[in-house]
């Protein structure tokens, strides 16, 4: 009975130990899914400026191709 007891207490510490390393490492993924959801987020934003700035470019250009003919 004794030995089942030990045997019970070693895999109870076992598991607890292993829940703790599971926990710091979901901790360590959550921070590194922000971290990569910002720098989206970023990017994003920037891809955005970007094509809005080509867009402006695109309707200048006939103008500009008008202009130089007259």
């Amino acid at each position: 009975m004794v030995n089942e007891l030990n045997a019970l207490e070693s895999k109870i510490a076992q598991v607890a130990s292993l829940c703790r390393t599971l926990r710091a490492e979901n901790a360590e993924l959550r921070q590194q899914l922000a971290a990569i959801e910002g720098e989206r987020r970023r990017l994003t934003e920037r891809m955005d400026a970007a094509r809005t700035r080509l867009e402006q470019l695109a309707e200048q250009l006939p103008a500009a191709q008008v202009e130089a003919v007259v």
